[in-house]
């Protein structure tokens, strides 16, 4: 036991009470006896640890000895030079006292409307990284557009290219110092959080201790606590009371510590929180840290850590979380959902990524299927990423743009998906969308608030976005896409539906009647529309005049004027 401070034992705690029942005293009235604060007392009668002397002070008082009250579930006293056997002794006394709390805090999760938590082992998937952050390959547009399938962009696999993906566990056993990044909802807490249990229970890094940190908590935390008291403080409440165990620890580098969430710092702590992780990953090298952070949501390196990004599911992936998913329900309906899946292309894209994974499963859990118009089912999958996921977490961004409305952004997304998908390009450079997100800007209204205070550029505004909406996504260096087709073509189908002009708008829709690639936004602004019957009839008019001059595109309009009069019965 450490000479500094002492803690009582449960059955020591009762025998105080009672005791300070007995001589007709208060908490704080003791307190004020003893001419200390309230605080150690209060300490004192919850078994947490205080200053040695206080305690046997408050014992006396109470008329107690306190060798009967103290707590003697000791920490094993060892120096930086303790033996290999001290430290092992260490370690696994540690390991034992924080066990619970790792479980209690990473073990549990709460998956969007879910009406109860899940444990994580239940549905966990795992995580595979590249080892290239993609924004930062140096690729041209031709070379992207190399690595697709011409005849199927829906399932266009952007980020494969020129690199495998490697599980995310190897990586944290093979670099002692991690940054990874990753597009929102990509599961990159929900990977710490299995790294924190898997140590937990010795199936990971099993002579280390785990410690998991979200980074918003402790930017947060009143007073502004060092990371090394924010740990300390952590490993008290757990009963590790010793002030020196935390520091013998990461010196003898048996410390695995697991930051999670940069990018969820307020811009008024980041450069504190900063200072703290470089503070203790260079003043004690030879522990793990595994730090992760969003894409795009700051320009900041630690020089000694390896930067990688989490990588979207695969279907292999998507199979294995939908028969998690569906375990305790019927043992077909998970094949069933990937079956359904594999038939509608742009949701199997959409269920690449994990968070829009979970609301495609949340979906189909209620009915067995998916929607008929899929319209809707975009439109909570945008409003997730627009506002729904972070406000679930209680997270406020640094928005750059935030004095825009939502419906604001949604009108510039759409300006940017209408303007690339009429070039029919799904891949742009980033100082076209720059120009139009400055073009957009300039349109707002004279005293506008947003074009008032706006002191940023259009690239500030274009990062902002991908970081916190993850709808716009850096492929390569200064090359930009949506994060998903489906994306480009609803927001594009929006532009069509909310235009001023509408016959304008639907006679340049009409032009792209025998193009496939325009099926999917035809029916998603049939969808939309309140009354289709213009568009319809000018599609019809279309279709005529396509009969003298294409077949081919004669046959492929017709097939889908046929199934957008079946879609409004």
């Amino acid at each position: 036991m450490s000479k500094r401070s002492l803690q009582a034992s449960a059955e020591g705690m009762k025998k105080a009470q009672a005791a300070l029942i007995r001589n007709s005293l208060t908490q704080q009235a003791l307190a004020e006896e003893l001419s200390v604060s309230r605080q150690p007392v209060s300490k004192f009668f919850q078994g947490k640890p205080v200053d040695r002397y206080i305690f046997v002070t408050i014992c006396e008082k109470l008329g107690l000895s306190w060798d009967e009250i103290v707590s003697f579930c000791s920490i094993p006293e060892v120096d930086d030079a303790a033996s290999t056997s001290q430290i092992e002794s260490l370690v696994q006394t540690v390991r034992e006292k924080v066990h619970d709390s790792i479980q209690r805090r990473c073990g549990i999760m709460r998956l969007l409307d879910k009406e109860q938590p899940m444990r994580l082992d239940a549905i966990y998937t795992d995580v595979n990284i590249w080892e290239r952050v993609t924004g930062r390959r140096r690729l041209s547009i031709a070379q992207l557009y190399d690595s697709c399938d011409k005849e199927n962009f829906e399932r266009v696999d952007l980020c494969n290219i020129y690199q495998k993906r490697v599980p995310a566990l190897e990586a944290v056993e093979r670099y002692d110092k991690l940054m990874i990044w990753g597009k929102p909802g990509s599961g990159k807490t929900t990977f710490l959080k299995w790294v924190a249990t898997q140590c937990n229970l010795s199936q990971f890094l099993c002579n280390a201790v785990p410690i998991f940190i979200a980074l918003k908590n402790f930017a947060q935390t009143r007073g502004q606590p060092s990371l090394l008291d924010y740990i300390t403080a952590q490993f008290e409440e757990c009963g590790v009371v010793e002030p020196q165990v935390v520091q013998t620890l990461l010196n003898q580098g048996r410390v695995i510590l697991l930051l999670d969430g940069l990018d969820e710092v307020r811009q008024a702590d980041l450069n504190r929180v900063l200072q703290e992780i470089r503070t203790v990953s260079t003043g004690f090298c030879a522990n793990s840290i595994v730090v992760t952070c969003r894409i795009a949501a700051l320009e900041y390196t630690f020089e000694e850590f390896t930067e990688v990004e989490v990588a979207d599911f695969d279907d292999q992936q998507i199979a294995h979380f939908a028969a998690k998913w569906f375990q305790n329900q019927d043992t077909v309906k998970a094949e069933h959902f990937v079956q359904k899946l594999q038939v509608n292309q742009s949701l199997q894209e959409l269920a690449t990524n994990p968070l829009l994974l979970t609301l495609l499963c949340l979906v189909f859990e209620e009915t067995g299927d998916f929607p008929t118009h899929c319209s809707e089912l975009y439109e909570e999958g945008l409003d997730l990423l627009l506002k729904k996921w972070d406000a679930k977490r209680g997270i406020e961004r640094n928005q750059v743009y935030k004095q825009l409305s939502r419906q604001q952004k949604e009108d510039l997304l759409s300006q940017i998906a209408w303007m690339t998908f009429e070039r029919g390009e799904y891949f742009f450079k980033q100082e076209a969308v720059e120009t139009k997100i400055s073009q957009y800007i300039h349109t707002l209204p004279e005293g506008s608030t947003f074009l008032k205070t706006l002191q940023v550029d259009s690239e500030d505004i274009l990062k902002s976005i991908e970081a916190q909406h993850g709808l716009l996504v850096e492929r390569a260096k200064g090359i930009y896409s949506f994060s998903h087709i489906i994306f480009q073509k609803y927001f594009a189908a929006k532009k069509i539906v909310a235009s001023p002009h509408a016959e304008e708008a639907f006679q340049n829709l009409v032009c792209h009647m025998g193009e496939k690639c325009w099926r999917e936004v035809f029916l998603l602004v049939v969808e939309m529309l309140p009354n289709p019957d213009d568009l319809l009839q000018l599609m019809k008019h279309r279709l005529d005049s396509l009969l003298a001059s294409d077949e081919k595109q004669y046959e492929d309009a017709k097939k889908l004027l046929t199934v957008l009069r079946t879609s409004t019965i």
